[in-house]
C-alpha cells in the first residue's frame, strides 16, 4: 500500500484520463495518483439512462469507497473541477484544486455560448471522424483544432491529439452533460480548503464573465490565475498545472 497521500485527478467533458498524461509524471512519486475516466466517456462504463453530473459524481464517490478512501486531495478541470467541488460538498475531499470549473451558469438556463461552442465541436468531430485523425500530423492543424481549449494545441504530440479526438467522438454522455439543467450551487462553508485556478486565456469560460460568479458561489475559496494557458491548461503548460495542484495542497498542509 502506498504511503503517499492520495490525489484524484478528474478530466473535463468529452475527455478521458489521458488528459492528465503530461501532468502525471510531474506528480507521481509525491502522491498516490488516482486518474479515472468518467462514467459515460470513452473507455469507461456507459451511463444507465440520461447522463448527469450527479451520476458521474456518484460513480467517482463509489470508486473512492472501493479503494477504502474516505477523503482524498482532488484536482479537476472544467467538468472535473465541478465534480471535485461536489465531492467536497459530500465531505470526500481533503483539498480541492478546481481548474476553470464548469457549472457556473444560472439555474435552468438553456445552454449558453460556452456550451454551444462545445456542442458544435462535438458535432463537427462526429462528422469528420474518418478524416481528422490523419490531419493531426500537421502541427498547424493541431493548433487550429484545439484553439478553443488551448493556446498551443500544437504542443500535443500527434498521438495525444488523436487520442483527444477519439475521446471526443467516443463520449456517449457528451450531449446529455452539455445540455444539463444542473448547476453548481453555492458552497459557503466547505469542509476542506478549495482553490479555484482560472486559466487566463480561457475561451470556453472567459474569466471576466465566470470568475465573478465563481467568487459569489464559492466565497471562501482561494482564487489564483494560471497565466498563458487556455481552458484545458494541461495542454499548454503541464508544469504550471502540477505546481498549482501542489500549491493548493501544500498551502493547507497541517
Amino acid at each position: 500500500m502506498s504511503t503517499q497521500p492520495p490525489l484524484l485527478l478528474l478530466h473535463g467533458v468529452t475527455m478521458s484520463a489521458a488528459a492528465w498524461d503530461t501532468v502525471v509524471p510531474l506528480l507521481d512519486g509525491r502522491f498516490d495518483l488516482i486518474v479515472p475516466t468518467a462514467l459515460g466517456h470513452r473507455g469507461a462504463r456507459r451511463t444507465e439512462g440520461r447522463a448527469t453530473i450527479e451520476a458521474l459524481t456518484d460513480a467517482t464517490e463509489s470508486l473512492l469507497d472501493e479503494r477504502g478512501l474516505t477523503t482524498v486531495h482532488i484536482a479537476g478541470n472544467s467538468l472535473g473541477g465541478w465534480m471535485a467541488i461536489e465531492l467536497a460538498r459530500r465531505g470526500r475531499a481533503t483539498t480541492v484544486c478546481a481548474l476553470s470549473p464548469a457549472g457556473l451558469w444560472e439555474p435552468a438556463e438553456t445552454p449558453g455560448r460556452s456550451r454551444e461552442t462545445l456542442m458544435r465541436t462535438k458535432k463537427l468531430a462526429d462528422s469528420t471522424r474518418l478524416l481528422t485523425p490523419s490531419l493531426m500530423r500537421s502541427a498547424r492543424f493541431r493548433r487550429n483544432s484545439f484553439r478553443n481549449i488551448a493556446l498551443h494545441g500544437d504542443r500535443l504530440t500527434v498521438e495525444q491529439a488523436r487520442t483527444s479526438f477519439h475521446d471526443l467522438v467516443g463520449c456517449n454522455a457528451a450531449m446529455d452533460l452539455l445540455t444539463t439543467t444542473e448547476y453548481l450551487h453555492p458552497l459557503v462553508d466547505p469542509t476542506c480548503p478549495i482553490t479555484v485556478a482560472w486559466s487566463e486565456s480561457d475561451r470556453i469560460f472567459p474569466p471576466d464573465e465566470f470568475v465573478p460568479i465563481a467568487r459569489t458561489r464559492l466565497p471562501n475559496a482561494h482564487f489564483v490565475t494560471l497565466r498563458g494557458v487556455g481552458h484545458v491548461p494541461m495542454i499548454d503548460d503541464p508544469a504550471s498545472v502540477a505546481q498549482a495542484i501542489v500549491d493548493s495542497i501544500d498551502g493547507h498542509a497541517a
